[in-house]
C-alpha cells in the first residue's frame, strides 16, 4: 500500500555534525478511491526528491501531497491548518482529513451534510463501490505547541485532538484511523540523544505545572475542529482513476445552508 508519512525528526548532533539520531513518525490514509494505491508509483527517488525540496514559512494546504487523494465526508478532503493563543502560548493543529459520512458533517450545529445531498452532490465512496471496491477513511492530526510540556503532558494534549474531531460528528466508524499526535518545540536545546557523549550529570528542563494547561486542551480542542474545516473549504474538486470524482464542499450552498439556519454571515 502506498502510504503517506508525517515524519518528524528529531536530531542530536555532535559537535562535527558527523553523527545523530532520527525518530519517523508515520501516519497513513487511505486514498485508494482516487488513487490507483496499487500501483506502488511512488519511487525512492520521489521520496527523497521530497525531503530535499521541503522548507519552512506557510504550509502548502488543500490538494498538495498526501492531501491530494483525500476525500472528507464526501466531498473533497486535504490538508489544512489552524491555531490558537492560549495563555501566552501557540497551538497549532495540521490535519489530513479523510473520514467521515455524508449525513454526519455537522457545521456549528447545522446538520450541513443532510442538506447537502448525495443526489445533488455525488459521493466518490459510492463510485468506487460502484466499481466493487471498498474503501475506508482515516484522519491524521499533529498538534505542535511552543509551550513547555513534558511526554506525559503531550500525551493528554493529544488526547483533546480527538474531542477537536468528535464535536462535528465526524469520526469514530469501525473502521477509522484516528491517528494524532502532539509535539513541543520547547525543551530543544536541553535534550540530546543518549547516544551522544555527555557527562552523566543531572539537567534541567522546563515544563508548565498540570493546573496550567487547561487552555492549551482548549486551543487544541478549537484548532483541530477549525482545521477540518479549512481543509474542506481549501479543498478542490479532483478527478482520480476510473473517473472517480471527488467533488468540492460548495461554497455558494454552504453558505445558504447556514443562513437558513440562522448561522450564515449576517449572523
Amino acid at each position: 500500500m502506498v502510504r503517506d508519512a508525517l515524519v518528524a525528526h528529531e536530531l542530536g548532533r555532535r559537535d562535527d555534525a558527523t553523527s545523530y539520531w532520527s525518530l519517523p513518525v508515520v501516519g497513513e490514509t487511505y486514498d485508494g478511491a482516487l488513487n490507483d494505491i496499487n500501483g506502488f508509483h511512488v519511487t525512492t527517488e520521489h521520496v527523497f526528491s521530497a525531503i530535499a525540496t521541503a522548507d519552512d514559512g506557510p504550509v502548502a494546504e488543500g490538494n498538495v501531497g498526501g492531501g491530494t487523494g483525500m476525500i472528507c465526508h464526501e466531498f473533497k478532503g486535504g490538508h489544512r491548518t489552524a491555531s490558537r493563543i492560549a495563555g501566552g502560548w501557540r497551538v497549532g493543529a495540521l490535519v489530513q482529513a479523510n473520514h467521515g459520512d455524508r449525513e454526519r458533517l455537522s457545521i456549528d450545529g447545522v446538520p450541513v451534510g443532510r442538506e447537502l445531498t448525495r443526489h445533488a452532490y455525488p459521493s466518490a465512496w459510492d463510485q468506487e463501490e460502484a466499481l466493487r471496491r471498498a474503501g475506508a477513511g482515516s484522519i491524521i492530526v499533529v498538534v505542535a505547541t511552543d509551550a513547555p510540556l513534558l511526554p506525559h503532558q503531550l500525551e493528554r494534549l493529544a488526547q483533546r485532538g480527538a474531542l477537536g474531531i468528535a464535536p462535528r460528528r465526524r469520526s469514530g466508524a469501525h473502521s477509522s484511523g484516528d491517528l494524532i499526535c502532539a509535539f513541543s518545540t520547547a525543551n530543544r536545546a536541553k535534550l540530546t540523544s543518549y547516544k551522544m557523549e555527555q557527562p552523566p550529570d543531572a539537567f534541567d528542563v522546563t515544563m508548565l505545572p498540570d493546573g496550567a494547561i487547561s487552555e492549551l486542551f482548549w486551543a487544541a480542542i478549537e484548532s483541530t475542529e477549525e482545521a477540518i474545516l479549512n481543509a474542506l473549504i481549501a479543498a478542490e474538486t479532483s478527478v482520480g482513476r476510473d473517473g472517480i470524482t471527488a467533488w468540492a464542499l460548495p461554497h455558494a450552498a454552504l453558505v445558504e445552508v447556514m443562513t437558513r439556519y440562522g448561522r450564515g454571515p449576517v449572523a
